[in-house]
């Protein structure tokens, strides 16, 4: 072991044998966060000309400008986390909200109709700090009517921060949307504008009933800003079908102290809801800026997750001829398959390869029978054609004979 070397897995005497090192997540975001700023002033030095965006001294929005860098996790796992792309993305909830500044704007997009939602948020019990975010609230069939084209999705990509979705139509927005959302951090985030359900007599959860059918129940008002704000305040996690998974956990704005908190809600959100099989199935856990390596803050002792997952040398040489059979073709699945027989055997015996050349023999055999029979067919018919033929001849040339001796009498 080299000196100095120290383990980055923190084991404890009870409970779950894995857990973060918070002396070593925090050292990591610190010197990630140093690194950054010294990139920037380095750039900002060494740049010929000035940054008309950045933002001023007196400005109180610490987000604000073009030198704000996202900080993301990184998890790595040993396993697939999932079988297929989703596009419905996770919530974690975060210590030190991604969008506390409070210019950050916000889409709603609700079920019809859009009335409902629109008085709940301007009702005089709704919060005017969150009121005053919410910039937009459209329905779903307006949505569609009025957004068809591309460049009118992408002046309302432009429009607005953050995109919030009602948890009944957010499944329906990637046609309506397109892939200028879904191929970036604004995808819809569902938010749940119900109200929450009511213990009846018998001791059952039900829904409330809306006085009229046609229309839906929404939330109380404080209740749908509490359910809006919430979700605002978590991390994004957009699962696919690898074994690495990034979310956003801060900004080179943050402290040390807020980036290393996030981390560690981030982290305990992914094991619980997220990943099979917990720790167990993590390799790897670090954190990085958009442009910067990755700084590791845990790392797994081990690289699968039974010891079922550990294979002999021969049994995966004989996985591997398989796999590669399973992707060429019927002739390289013959000759895999054949050296995997010769590894085990050494030689295919004599009696199975004469019974191969006795199939192949009566194979050739019938095949000259069925030629010999098809030949002779072929005779047979061109004969009663000539026959046919030579027939027809005789009518006509009796049929002209007839026709002479006819006009010779008249």
């Amino acid at each position: 072991m080299a000196p100095g070397f120290k383990t980055l897995t923190t084991r404890v005497a009870s409970g779950s044998p894995y857990q973060l090192d918070q002396s070593q997540t925090l050292k990591a975001s610190s010197a990630l966060l140093k690194h950054i700023s010294s990139e920037i002033d380095r750039k900002a030095a060494t740049s010929s000309t000035k940054n008309l965006l950045q933002p001023s001294e007196d400005s109180s929005d610490e987000n604000d400008g073009m030198d704000v860098e996202p900080i993301w996790l990184s998890l790595t796992t040993k396993k697939h986390i999932v079988d297929q792309r989703r596009l419905k993305p996770g919530k974690i909830p975060l210590p030190h909200s991604l969008n506390q500044s409070p210019t950050t704007t916000v889409c709603l997009i609700t079920c019809d109709p859009q009335r409902q939602v629109k008085d709940t948020v301007a009702h005089p019990s709704f919060p005017t700090a969150l009121s005053s975010r919410i910039t937009k609230v459209i329905g779903i069939s307006k949505l569609k009517a009025r957004y068809q084209s591309f460049e009118s999705r992408r002046q309302l990509f432009n429009a607005h921060d953050v995109f919030l979705a009602d948890a009944k139509v957010v499944t329906m927005l990637p046609k309506v949307l397109g892939k200028i959302f879904y191929q970036s951090p604004k995808k819809p985030v569902p938010v749940s504008l119900e109200p929450y359900r009511q213990t009846n007599a018998s001791g059952k959860r039900v829904a409330p009933k809306a006085a009229d059918e046609k229309t839906k129940t929404i939330a109380p008002p404080l209740q749908v800003a509490k359910e809006i704000e919430k979700t605002i305040n978590c991390a994004l996690v957009h699962l696919s079908p690898s074994n690495n998974t990034s979310v956003r956990v801060g900004y080179s704005s943050f402290t040390a102290q807020q980036i290393a908190d996030n981390v560690e809600a981030v982290v305990a959100g992914l094991v619980e809801k997220f990943i099979p099989q917990g720790w167990r199935n993590i390799r790897a856990v670090n954190i990085k800026g958009p442009n910067t390596m990755a700084l590791p803050i845990w790392l797994a002792d081990e690289l699968w997750v039974d010891e079922a997952d550990v294979l002999e040398k021969e049994e995966e040489t004989a996985r591997d001829l398989t796999a590669v059979a399973k992707q060429g073709g019927k002739k390289r699945k013959e000759e895999a398959l054949n050296r995997a027989a010769d590894d085990d055997q050494g030689r295919v015996s004599k009696r199975a390869r004469g019974e191969e050349a006795a199939t192949n023999g009566e194979r050739k055999k019938k095949r000259r029978v069925e030629d010999t029979d098809l030949s002779k067919e072929m005779r047979e018919r061109r004969e009663k054609l000539r026959e046919q033929k030579r027939l027809n001849k005789a009518e006509m040339q009796g049929l002209e004979e007839r026709e002479k001796e006819t006009a010779i009498a008249a």
